[in-house]
């Protein structure tokens, strides 16, 4: 590993708004699980979730812009996550917070009902391996686990892969709940473009936040002409 590679990751572990529940716990809960905000952020303000934050651009964006909310960036690159846990020092957000694990572990850091909001930016489409799209079905009813009833989730991507893909795991069939057919995800907003409808679409239709915020990749990708793709849903 380069040097400067053990150095973030020695650092990252002194970070007072960064966390780690790696492999060798996942037999337990994470410490914060149902704690989040008495034990960490000491208020009672929703918590929003950026799953494969990255540099956790989104946390700090919206961090910044809602200071009524507690965001937390989660990824399971430590080298990233220290460059988000450095920028949110730096511009002293106590509202943002990291934590270094698997999405797969999310049900063991996060209990019932404890997130309000779920954004999922740019992840890997996992070309051939539907398993392990964040927007399988299973990664569905995990958040489902963890959100409040009616929580929503966001999906920002440049593939029309993964798209497509997430819009017909939404478009699926009711399920039948004693007698009565539900309907398991809601799509509250999709576009195959975002920035091209965003000129003419209201912010207030739930752009906002999509269209506003762009991360480092984001702008080389729509520097190329590469599409953006944006769905709103329900679980």
């Amino acid at each position: 590993m380069p040097k400067n590679k053990l150095q973030r990751f020695a650092e990252l572990r002194t970070f007072t708004n960064t966390h780690e529940f790696l492999w060798t716990e996942r037999e337990t809960d994470f410490k914060l699980k149902g704690k989040w905000n008495s034990g960490y952020f000491k208020n009672e303000n929703p918590i929003v979730l950026e799953l494969g934050c990255g540099k956790g651009e989104y946390s700090i964006g919206l961090a910044e812009k809602y200071p009524n909310k507690n965001f937390i960036g989660l990824d399971i690159k430590g080298a990233r996550i220290w460059r988000g846990s450095k920028t949110a020092q730096e511009k002293n957000l106590h509202n943002v917070s990291f934590l270094r694990t698997q999405i797969e572990f999310i049900e063991s850091c996060f209990a019932k009902d404890e997130v309000s909001e779920i954004w999922i930016t740019f992840p890997d489409p996992q070309p051939n391996k539907e398993k392990k799209r964040l927007t399988h079905p299973v990664f569905l009813s995990r958040y489902k686990n963890i959100l409040l009833p009616n929580g929503i989730v966001h999906l920002k991507t440049d593939s029309a892969e993964l798209y497509e893909f997430t819009l017909e795991v939404l478009s699926a069939s009711p399920a039948v709940t004693q007698g009565k057919r539900e309907k398991p995800y809601t799509v509250l907003f999709s576009t195959n473009d975002l920035y091209n409808e965003s000129n003419s679409l209201s912010l207030g239709k739930g752009l906002g936040e999509a269209a506003s915020l762009k991360t480092h990749y984001e702008k080389l990708f729509t520097a190329k002409g590469k599409k953006i793709t944006y769905l709103k849903f329900r679980l």
